[in-house]
């Protein structure tokens, strides 16, 4: 009977050691294959140009928003730039106009804290383009990490920040994808954030936000598949834009041209995706941590987010 237990025990642990080792190498061939392999070889990469005449990017004058512009003119797409300033749009046409002058730039003013009039006057205003291409990138974050309850104006701050984050994707997506739905084709890449994978005390109400465009996103892309549309949710890191208010370029945090130079080579070929090899591994390295133990990832999160809290709070006073 003693033998016998032993032997029960060892094909066990046999087992065990399979189903873990089998687990290792399917989480590993994943990772190369998500941040290496599929990238390089552009298994499943789409044509932009194939998709559509027109590209519609949100949040087109500054930061990833007007990188996404420039690099889907450099691919011979003309451009519909979204933003609530006009004179930053016309610097921006102007620009770009002057760089890549076979392409065709439109600009359309739109404040995406307001859910009223802006979507019927877009809808107007875009009806009958041949769009092959949604980049939902307008967003909003808080000025610093903050308390949630000792946000200012908090009233006012929230009911933007979700009008901004989660009804501009929503609605974006609802004017644009009928036409590319009858076309059978088209891309939608929707910006989250690295914030809604990985816990982010004192941005909250943003994180939450973020993680509606990754969960819209993932549920949408599976539903329109077989139209022939491709849903990408973006997930990005920390970007040298001035809404992370990072102004010096870094390995961690590249420029925007950097970032969207190395994410639109993703489109199609990852769903969900940081765009950016560096960002990956933070995310990775986080969710590892909190696999082995939940409670130090928060805290030591915290306590990073929280450093940037006081330094904000000090520039304040001085």
């Amino acid at each position: 009977m003693e033998n016998e237990g032993i032997c029960l025990v060892n094909k066990l642990a046999l087992i065990c050691t399979f189903i873990v080792g089998f687990q290792i190498v399917r989480f590993l061939f994943t990772y190369i294959y998500n941040n290496f392999l599929a990238t390089a070889l552009q298994i499943n990469a789409v044509n932009l140009k194939d998709a559509g005449k027109w590209a519609v990017v949100t949040g087109a004058t500054d930061g990833i928003g007007k990188a996404y512009a420039e690099i889907l003119a450099k691919k011979g797409l003309n451009v519909v730039l979204i933003s609530r300033t006009q004179s930053k749009l016309e610097a921006v046409a102007k620009e770009l106009g002057q760089k890549y002058s076979e392409v065709e730039f439109k600009t359309l003013v739109a404040d995406f804290t307001d859910t009223q009039q802006i979507y019927h006057d877009l809808d107007k205003q875009l009806n009958g383009m041949d769009i092959g291409v949604l980049i939902n990138n307008v967003g909003m974050s808080y000025n610093h990490p903050e308390y949630f309850l000792d946000v200012k104006n908090k009233d006012e701050f929230f009911t933007n920040l979700i009008n901004c984050n989660i009804f501009s994707v929503t609605n974006m997506c609802k004017i644009i994808m009928p036409g590319m739905a009858e076309r059978r084709r088209g891309v939608v890449v929707n910006i989250s954030s690295t914030a809604a994978q990985i816990p982010s005390p004192l941005l909250s109400v943003y994180a939450a936000s973020k993680a509606y465009v990754a969960k819209f996103s993932e549920d949408l892309g599976y539903e329109y598949n077989k139209f022939g549309i491709t849903v990408q949710c973006l997930l990005p890191g920390y970007v040298a834009t001035n809404m992370s208010m990072i102004r010096k370029a870094t390995w961690m945090a590249p420029s925007p041209l950097t970032y969207v130079q190395e994410a639109v080579k993703t489109i199609g070929v990852v769903e969900s995706t940081t765009g950016y090899y560096p960002h990956s591994v933070l995310v990775d390295t986080i969710n590892v941590l909190k696999s082995i133990s939940p409670r130090l990832s928060r805290w030591i999160v915290f306590r990073t987010i929280a450093n940037v809290r006081a330094r904000a709070l000090r520039r304040a006073v001085h």
